[in-house]
């Protein structure tokens, strides 16, 4: 069993505070604009010259904006970390951090945007009129299950790639997390038996790319109990998820999901009782992602499994969506990428992994967030992952 040791650090709200004076992000220009030739090359008149060629030929806004190397981050404000439906001014700072994440890991600009509805008809109407200013959209913090049509008709109404972070970010980094952990225990993942605690975005998409993968023994709960075909109280995104999941027929509660099961992956803001964890498998994986709250302490949870993750940066085998999303954006946009493909989102799980495979411990079954390795790693895998598929067709 491993002993998790969390290192303590310190952080005032004054300290806090001063950090968003102002906001975090700010314009730079690439040339100085201090001489009279200066203002004439980058403004009237010879800014003319640019417009009227890309007024031409459209394709060359890709080379002469920044637009085709933009990523527009975009939320509405309704599910925001762990604070729930804050609305969009309050989320702008999470958006803002979001940004310079992307600049910082994998070199690209970003914008926030926040956006006054939650109607997903003006959601993507927005989007696509606003689809000449970015390159790549990466929806943020949107509740379940309207993120999931929302997500749906913006790929389908936008030629650039398009991806919802807490969905997609996340089933990434569990999916690299879960490789590491089988690596190093010797285990075969498609033989775990999974429990899933979260049926909204991230539950959602964790359990589709894991299935993806070959785990076919998945159980998936919500806050009313497992998820089975037996239920009349799911809506449509469940209905679908019951059907492919639960091969045993499971019904009832945790207790029921947990007893015997390989892997806990926690994605909801609910609580598992210390006791129920000592009824997993013996090498249990215990992922407990629930932030800023894990579903269990994980030095409760480091006396029954043998690896334990949480989303928390003051533990062992943080689960960040910083170690997937910088890279797979990067990557999309270098290829040329109109989506991004359950391959390329692979590929960067893959990559993720690939960075300690050969490294790994029971406190480090995935890089650090901070480490400047992963983006690029994650970039050329996507970069090649959708090359040799049809995501740039």
């Amino acid at each position: 069993m491993s002993e998790i040791v969390p290192p303590q650090i310190a952080i005032g709200d004054d300290e806090i505070f001063e950090a968003h004076v102002g906001g975090k992000l700010s314009v730079e220009l690439k040339s100085p604009l201090d001489t009279q030739r200066a203002l004439s090359i980058a403004y009237t008149p010879g800014v003319a010259q640019v417009s009227r060629a890309i007024a031409a030929d459209q394709t060359l806004a890709a080379r002469y904006t920044w637009a085709n190397r933009l990523v527009a981050v975009v939320s509405d404000g309704s599910a925001v970390l762990g604070l729930g439906d804050i609305g969009p001014a309050a989320s702008l700072p999470v958006m803002e951090g979001k940004c310079g994440l992307f600049k910082e890991f994998a070199g690209l600009d970003a914008i926030p945007i926040v956006l006054g509805t939650k109607d997903p008809d003006e959601i993507v109407e927005t989007l696509a009129r606003l689809r000449p200013t970015f390159g790549a959209v990466n929806l943020e913090d949107i509740s379940a299950p309207r993120c999931f049509e929302i997500e749906r008709r913006v790929i389908e109404a936008l030629d650039c790639p398009v991806m919802h972070d807490d969905q997609h970010g996340t089933a990434i980094v569990v999916l690299a997390a879960l490789m590491g952990a089988t690596k190093l225990l010797g285990r075969d993942m498609c033989s775990l038996r999974v429990v899933v605690s979260g049926a909204g975005a991230a539950g959602v998409a964790c359990t589709n790319l894991l299935l993806a993968m070959g785990v076919s023994d998945i159980t998936v709960l919500d806050s009313r109990g497992i998820l089975h075909t037996g239920r009349d109280d799911m809506n449509g995104v469940k209905v679908d998820l019951a059907r492919r999941t639960n091969p045993g027929g499971l019904a009832g509660g945790m207790i029921e999901a947990l007893g015997g099961a390989d892997v806990f992956l926690g994605v909801s803001a609910g609580v598992v009782p210390e006791e129920l964890i000592a009824t997993m498998a013996p090498d249990g994986i215990v992922f407990a992602l629930s932030n800023p709250d894990p579903e269990i302490h994980p030095e409760l949870a480091a006396k029954h499994a043998a690896v334990v993750a949480t989303g928390r940066s003051d533990f062992p085998n943080q689960i960040n969506n910083v170690l997937a999303f910088p890279g797979v954006f990067r990557g999309a946009l270098d290829a040329g990428a109109r989506r991004i493909t359950e391959k390329m989102m692979v590929a960067a799980a893959e990559a993720i992994f690939s960075v300690v495979s050969d490294d790994l411990a029971v406190d480090r079954i995935v890089p650090s967030p901070l480490d400047l390795r992963v983006g690029e790693a994650v970039a050329k895998a996507v970069t090649l992952a959708a090359e040799v598929s049809d995501a740039t067709a």
